[in-house]
């Protein structure tokens, strides 16, 4: 299945084109869902039919699905419940009952990649459109199912369950009761559902689709968002110029805000392509808020292309020449002196602007030192010696 991730800044009419992007798919014949992350019925309004927590039909071909966070909550929470029945039972706890539960912070989220991930599983469609949150929600949503699934690999490692036996033993020992199985079965199946998740975005069918308005706000935002995307190595595939006035804008008033968007634009296309890995497609405002399929059509949003090619972050072997490995991370609009790299242990700490992301390193580059790391061509570039007590010695 294709997925095509849609977000930008709040007020950018992200919902708008993600529902003029699977309005446009559907009527050329494609299998489409559209999944929103809105709270309120925006998606509906915009297609002239209300979407709600029930996949349900738009029209021929389209499909919109608008999940519940606080009824999956509920029922997430009924299910651990039932399943550490006898942890709580020993605790002296009393249960919860459905209709006291409001959603924790986080829930939502996690709720929505869970859906994220039901659909891309799903084989009615061909092709899913996701209307995520505003940046920068929708760059920590990416980010989750990487970093909890990290987080449960060091809390509770999957190696340490072969010791499950002796906890009993130790219980007796300690006077207290040890971590129980389901501890152990929850870890795993919360790391099973994350990596579901995770596969689906960075499958080499996955691509992000950024909206903005023109202007010196949307630029700021987009060039944030292509470092935050590049980071997590997530492809963008497009810029979306949403609202752009028409070249006979007159006035004092519009005539401003024209030579404010032709200057954002212009930077937006000439921007030479080591530094800007999209395609930039600009939607013409229509003079009025987009209401009815009609409205969504008139808009030309870019069809659904071939996936982009993923991103790499190759390691190229440069021993013979000047003697390292050289690690290539392409990390657009990325400044110099907003960058900060650890080596600890073998993974990279690595932080880019606002963002952080801590990566397992290569397996070759394990066996390395770091020797030194610039930035080109917004291209991260770190280079590695080989370690002569761990590197293996040329003949054997």
């Amino acid at each position: 299945m294709r997925t095509i991730l849609i977000t930008g800044p709040g007020g950018s009419g992200r919902t708008t084109v993600a529902a003029a992007t699977a309005l446009s798919a559907a009527r050329e014949g494609t299998r489409t869902l559209l999944l929103s992350a809105d709270r309120t019925d925006t998606p509906g309004a915009a297609l002239g039919a209300a979407t709600g927590p029930t996949p349900s039909g738009v029209t021929e071909n389209l499909t919109a699905w608008r999940p519940d966070a606080t009824d999956r909550f509920r029922q997430d929470l009924t299910a651990f419940q039932t399943r550490a029945a006898n942890v709580l039972d020993l605790l002296g706890a009393s249960r919860l009952d459905a209709e006291e539960v409001t959603p924790l912070p986080g829930a939502e989220e996690l709720s929505f990649l869970r859906a994220l991930r039901d659909a891309a599983l799903s084989e009615r469609y061909d092709l899913l459109v996701v209307d995520l949150p505003p940046l920068p929600q929708a760059l920590a949503l990416l980010a989750l199912p990487e970093e909890l699934r990290r987080y449960l690999r060091r809390l509770l490692p999957p190696e340490r369950q072969a010791a499950r036996a002796l906890r009993p033993v130790l219980g007796r020992l300690a006077g207290v009761p040890m971590p129980a199985e389901w501890l152990y079965e929850t870890a795993a199946r919360w790391d099973v559902e994350l990596a579901a998740v995770q596969a689906v975005l960075t499958d080499r069918y996955t691509a992000v689709r950024l909206v903005a308005e023109p202007g010196p706000a949307g630029a700021d935002a987009v060039r944030t968002a292509a470092l935050g995307l590049a980071l997590r190595a997530l492809p963008t595939e497009s810029l979306i110029a949403n609202r752009a006035l028409p070249e006979t804008a007159d006035g004092p008033w519009l005539s401003g805000l024209l030579a404010q968007q032709r200057k954002t634009l212009a930077e937006w296309q000439d921007t030479p392509d080591t530094r800007r890995p999209y395609d930039v497609h600009t939607v013409p405002h229509l003079g009025r808020d987009p209401r009815g399929r009609d409205d969504l059509a008139a808009l030309a949003v870019p069809g659904v292309n071939p996936a982009p090619a993923p991103v790499e972050w190759p390691v190229t072997d440069r021993i013979a020449e000047d003697g390292v490995l050289v690690w290539h991370l392409p990390l657009p609009g990325a400044i110099r002196d907003e960058l900060d790299l650890i080596r600890r242990g073998d993974e990279l700490v690595l932080s880019a602007g606002p963002f952080r992301r801590i990566v397992p390193l290569p397996s070759a580059l394990r066996r390395c030192t770091v020797a030194g790391a610039a930035l080109r061509d917004g291209e991260l570039r770190i280079r590695f010696a080989p370690d002569p007590g761990l590197w293996p010695a040329a003949g054997r």
